[in-house]
C-alpha cells in the first residue's frame, strides 16, 4: 500500500517563484526590492492606488502624505501567514510565528517601502530602458542555455497571473525604490585598521587553566526550610502558574487503525506465496566467461567481417579444447575488465545481459562453448562454467512477510473508505464525535493538558497526559492546536473538521473541557520549588567558594599552577576548545599583560576561575582577513543603510499610531 503521494515535476510555476527569488537574493539593492513579495499588491498599484481607496480602518502609521492602514496591514500579515503556512506544512504553528516581535518587523517593512517609494517619487528617480532589459534579462528563471527567452518569459509571469507590461512597470519603480538606498552601501568601507585590529582579536591565541567549582558537590550541604519555600512560593506565582490547557476528545485515523482485525486466511497465503515466489528466492545463476573481439561503432563491412572471422577461429579452437578457454581468453579477448581473468564475468541471472548474450548463456550446457554471438561491443565466444539451481524460501520463513503485505495491502483500501466515511460523518455532525468515530470503526480518545503553545509535563497534567500518551506527537502538532484553539471548536463547541497530518495519518479532535491558567496549590508543588532552592543555594555555594579562592589568588598571585586547575588549553576567540561561551567571553576580556591574571564567571549553576597564562599573535591569513574585512563592509553598510533609514523617517515625520502599537501587541484584534 502506497500512503505517501508522489511529488510532482518543476513547472512554470515553480520558474515563477525562481525569478522572484532571483530578484530577492541576487544582488545587493534586491534587498529592497524584497518587499515585493511581502507587499505585492502595493508595488501593482503604486501609492496613488493606495491613497485612492477610501478605507474606514484606522491607520497603523502616517508616511509623509501617505498612511499604512489596519486593512493594508492585515493584508500583508495574512500573505505572509498563508506562504509560511505553505512553506512549512506541518511544522506551522501561527502562535510562534505571529508574535509581537514578527508583527512589528513587518510594520518596519512596509514603512521603510513606503518610505523609500516617497523618495523616489519625490527626487524623479528614474531607471533607463537598457538597464531594465539587462536586468531582467540577466534573471536565470527566463534564460534558455544561458540566452534570455522572451517566450520563457511570457510563460513564467502568466505562471503568477501578471503581464510583460505590469512585470516591467513594477521592476522599474523597483529598480528606481533600489537607488534610493544603493549607494549608501556601495559606499561603505570599513578603515583597514579597524580591520586589521579586528583580525588580530580574532586570531590571539591564549593559553588558560580553569578550575571548577560544582554546585552539584554543595547541593547536600544546603538546607531548605519550609519557611523558605512559602516565601519563595508566594515571589514567584507567576513562574508557577499553569497556563490555560484543554482536555480533549479525538479520533485517529493511521495505517495502524485501518489494518487493525484483518485476519488473513491460509489460503490467501498460499496463494500469495505463489504468486510471488521469484520475491521469495534466488532465481538460478550461471557463472559464465566470454573471449570478445571488438568493433568500433561504424566499423566497415569488411573490418566486421575480418572480426567475426577472428572470432569464429577462436570459437573452433575453445571448442576442440574447453578446458584452455581461460588461457585462451587471456591471449586474444579485448576485453580490459575480465581478459586477465580468463574472461570471467561472474555469477549472472536471467535478464540482465542484452538478448543475444543472455539466450546464449542460459541456452548452454555446463562447461560448453558457443559458437560467435555478436552484440553492441563485437563478436563473443561464450563458455558457462558454473550454474547454480534456483532456490526458494520455504513458506514457514516468509509467512510473517506475507501476512504483513496482505495486510497492508487489505489496509489501504480500507483506509480510502474510512477516511471518507470520517470526512463525511464530521463534516454531517458537528456536535457529537461519537458517530463519525463509529461509522469510521475508529475508538474516541481522550487526552489532558494540550496548550495553545505545546503539551504541558505529565506531572502538571495530571492522569490522561497527553504529554506522556502514545499520541503526544499528534497532540504537539501545531495543525492540531491550532484548529483545538479556533474559534469554532473552542467558542462553539464545534469538532474540528478533519486534520490531515501525513498521506496515511488523519486527527479529528473536539474540545472536552478547558481549564483557564492557574498556580498549583503548595501542596502540590513543594517538592519542585524544595528542589529548585536547593539548586539555587548550592549553586550560590560555589560561586562564594569560588569568589574566595579568586580573591585569594588575586592577592597572592603564584607563577605556577595552583593546585585543583586542570590542564592547559590554547584558545582564541574563534576556537574556544572546552570553554563554555560565558567563560570564554571572561578569558578574552582579561588584560594582556600582566600575567598570570586571574577571574571567575558563573557557568550555569557552577562557578569557574581562570588562569590566564600567556597570550600570543595568531598567525596572518590573507585569505580569511579578506573574508573578514567583507563581513565588516557589510555590516558596515547595513549599519549605515539602517541609519538613513532612521533620518529618512524623521524627514517624512513617520509617525506609528497608539492603534498600531495595540495591534501589533495583541491588544486589539487585527484581522487573520
Amino acid at each position: 500500500m502506497r500512503f505517501i503521494a508522489a511529488r510532482g515535476s518543476v513547472n512554470a510555476r515553480d520558474q515563477g517563484l525562481q525569478l522572484f527569488d532571483f530578484i530577492r537574493n541576487h544582488r545587493r539593492w534586491m534587498q529592497v526590492i524584497l518587499l515585493v513579495l511581502i507587499v505585492p499588491s502595493f508595488f501593482l498599484v503604486g501609492i496613488q492606488g493606495y491613497d485612492s481607496f477610501v478605507n474606514k480602518a484606522p491607520d497603523m502609521a502616517v508616511v509623509g502624505e501617505s498612511a499604512i492602514s489596519q486593512a493594508d496591514f492585515d493584508a500583508v500579515r495574512r500573505d505572509r501567514l498563508e506562504r509560511l503556512r505553505q512553506s512549512m506544512r506541518e511544522r506551522f504553528d501561527a502562535a510562534r510565528l505571529d508574535t509581537p516581535a514578527s508583527r512589528q518587523a513587518l510594520l518596519d517593512q512596509m514603512i521603510d517601502q513606503r518610505l523609500l517609494a516617497a523618495v523616489a517619487i519625490d527626487n524623479r528617480f528614474s531607471v533607463s530602458d537598457e538597464t531594465l532589459r539587462n536586468t531582467i534579462a540577466s534573471i536565470p528563471a527566463v534564460q534558455d542555455d544561458g540566452r534570455f527567452s522572451p517566450e520563457l518569459y511570457r510563460q513564467v509571469l502568466a505562471s503568477q497571473g501578471m503581464s510583460p507590461a505590469q512585470f516591467e512597470a513594477g521592476m522599474r519603480r523597483d529598480l528606481a525604490v533600489a537607488r534610493v538606498i544603493e549607494p549608501v552601501g556601495q559606499s561603505a568601507r570599513v578603515p583597514t585598521t579597524v580591520a586589521n585590529s579586528v583580525d588580530s582579536a580574532l586570531t590571539q591565541t591564549r593559553s588558560v587553566q580553569t578550575r571548577r567549582f560544582d554546585a552539584a558537590a554543595y547541593r547536600d550541604r544546603v538546607t531548605v526550610s519550609d519557611q523558605d519555600i512559602k516565601a519563595w512560593y508566594d515571589a514567584n506565582q507567576q513562574a508557577l502558574q499553569i497556563p490555560e490547557n484543554a482536555s480533549v476528545r479525538y479520533v485517529v485515523l493511521d495505517e495502524a487503525a485501518a489494518t487493525a482485525g484483518i485476519e488473513v486466511k491460509d489460503a490467501d497465503i498460499a496463494t500469495y506465496y505463489k504468486q510471488n515466489q521469484n520475491r521469495f528466492g534466488q532465481p538460478e545463476r550461471r557463472r559464465a566467461s566470454h573471449i570478445l573481439i571488438q568493433v568500433p561503432a561504424g566499423a566497415s563491412a569488411d573490418v566486421r567481417k575480418t572480426a567475426q572471422g577472428k572470432a569464429a577461429a577462436l570459437a573452433a579452437q575453445a571448442a576442440s579444447n574447453p578446458a584452455g578457454f581461460a588461457d585462451l581468453a587471456r591471449q586474444n579477448s579485448q576485453d580490459a575488465g575480465s581478459a586477465a581473468n580468463g574472461g570471467d564475468l561472474g555469477w549472472i541471472v536471467k535478464g540482465v545481459l542484452p538478448p543475444a548474450l543472455d539466450s546464449a548463456i542460459n541456452s548452454l550446457a555446463l562447461d560448453q562453448v558457443s559458437g560467435v554471438v555478436e552484440s553492441p561491443s563485437g563478436y563473443h565466444v561464450l563458455k558457462v562454467t558454473a550454474v547454480e539451481a534456483p532456490t526458494i524460501k520455504p513458506l514457514a520463513d516468509v509467512r510473517d512477510t506475507i501476512i504483513a503485505e496482505i495486510k497492508q495491502q487489505e489496509g489501504a483500501k480500507r483506509f480510502a473508505e474510512m477516511a471518507t466515511t470520517l470526512t463525511k460523518q464530521v463534516n454531517d455532525q458537528r456536535d457529537s464525535l461519537e458517530p463519525a468515530a463509529e461509522a469510521a470503526g475508529l475508538k474516541v480518545r481522550t487526552a489532558t493538558g494540550v496548550t495553545r503553545d505545546g503539551l504541558l509535563p505529565a506531572e502538571q497534567a495530571g492522569a490522561g497526559a497527553a504529554a506522556a500518551s502514545r499520541d503526544a506527537d499528534i497532540l504537539s502538532s501545531p495543525r492540531v492546536r491550532e484548529a483545538l484553539f479556533s474559534n469554532e471548536v473552542l467558542r462553539e463547541k464545534f469538532n474540528s473538521g478533519v486534520i490531515e497530518l501525513a498521506a496515511n495519518k488523519m486527527v479529528v479532535v473536539r474540545l472536552d473541557a478547558l481549564k483557564p491558567a492557574q498556580v498549583p496549590p503548595l501542596a502540590s508543588v513543594t517538592d519542585r520549588v524544595r528542589t529548585t532552592l536547593r539548586n539555587q543555594k548550592a549553586a550560590e555555594a560555589a560561586k562564594q567558594a569560588g569568589e574566595a579562592e579568586l580573591a585569594t589568588l588575586r592577592t597572592s598571585p603564584v607563577v605556577t599552577v595552583p593546585a585543583g586547575f586542570g590542564p592547559t588549553q590554547m584558545v582564541s576567540r574563534r576556537e574556544a576548545g572546552d570553554l563554555s561561551q560565558s567563560v570564554l567571553n571572561a578569558v578574552v576580556q582579561l588584560p594582556v599583560t600582566p600575567v598570570p591574571a586571574y577571574t571567575g564567571v558563573a557557568d550555569g549553576s557552577d562557578y569557574v576561575v581562570v588562569r590566564l597564562e600567556s597570550v600570543s599573535a595568531g598567525k596572518p591569513d590573507a585569505q580569511a582577513q579578506a573574508m573578514l574585512t567583507q563581513q565588516l563592509n557589510d555590516a558596515w553598510a547595513q549599519a549605515e543603510d539602517a541609519a538613513v533609514i532612521r533620518m529618512l523617517r524623521e524627514q517624512y515625520k513617520v509617525k506609528i499610531t497608539p492603534e498600531a502599537e495595540r495591534i501589533i501587541k495583541g491588544e486589539a484584534t487585527a484581522e487573520g
